[in-house]
């Protein structure tokens, strides 16, 4: 099999996976079948076979097809990659200090739904947002075709779940999560670009952040041991 197609293989079926099963028309039909407390177990088994297949696949068929693009020493954007992959890691962190509604186990009716607090004024998705981030960066350092199609799964499953996650959470949660919508946004900073929110103080996950920056400078360490190259760049 191709490198590239098997790589765009499992992303389709990891993207897909996560859509279907999580779909209106879908989801009831599996829990009718599973029952509503399984069906997150099985929803993460599915996810989680198919998220390894993908990692497999593209360790076997790294740095595979034609190379579209080699910005590795170019300091601006390894700069940028830098400061991208810190932030994601401060941003994904934080989304488990102030959870969104949206996420797995929210229930119908929660009043708090509409209430944006943290993270969730720079975006009420903010799980996703670091995911993007992440892919983003490493698009920038690796610019074969194969490594594209892999690291761009990532924000992807991001862009497509999210407006996924806000149509089926409107529906299930109702007036309290419409609200979130109408206060928040999607994309990162726009509601506070807009107006409908305002960034104070009490806001700014210090926690997270100081974590995030511990987690970097790990990961710059360990990177050349595990995932292979130099985020240093020598």
């Amino acid at each position: 099999m191709d490198p590239v197609f098997a790589i765009a293989l499992w992303a389709l079926l990891f993207l897909g996976s996560h859509l279907v099963i999580s779909s209106h028309a879908f989801r009831p039909r599996l829990i009718a079948v599973v029952g509503e407390r399984a069906y997150p177990g099985v929803y993460s088994i599915v996810a989680l076979v198919t998220f390894v297949g993908l990692v497999l696949a593209f360790a076997h068929h790294k740095h595979s097809g034609a190379m579209l693009w080699n910005l590795r020493d170019v300091a601006v954007v390894r700069w940028l990659v830098w400061l991208l992959m810190l932030l994601a890691l401060i941003i994904f962190i934080a989304s488990f200090i102030t959870p969104t509604p949206g996420s797995m186990g929210a229930q119908a009716g929660n009043k708090d739904a509409s209430v944006a607090r943290g993270m969730l004024k720079i975006s009420r998705h903010p799980s996703f947002v670091a995911f993007s981030m992440f892919g983003i960066a490493h698009i920038l350092m690796n610019g074969f075709v194969g490594d594209v199609v892999f690291f761009g799964t990532f924000p992807a499953l991001s862009i497509i779940g999210g407006m996924h996650q806000d149509a089926r959470k409107e529906a299930h949660l109702g007036a309290s999560y419409k609200s979130l919508v109408e206060c928040t946004s999607f994309f990162p900073g726009l509601a506070l670009i807009q107006g409908r929110q305002h960034w104070t103080a009490a806001d700014i996950p210090w926690t997270a952040i100081a974590i995030g920056i511990a987690l970097t400078a790990l990961i710059v360490w360990l990177h050349p041991t595990i995932f292979g190259g130099n985020p240093i760049g020598f």
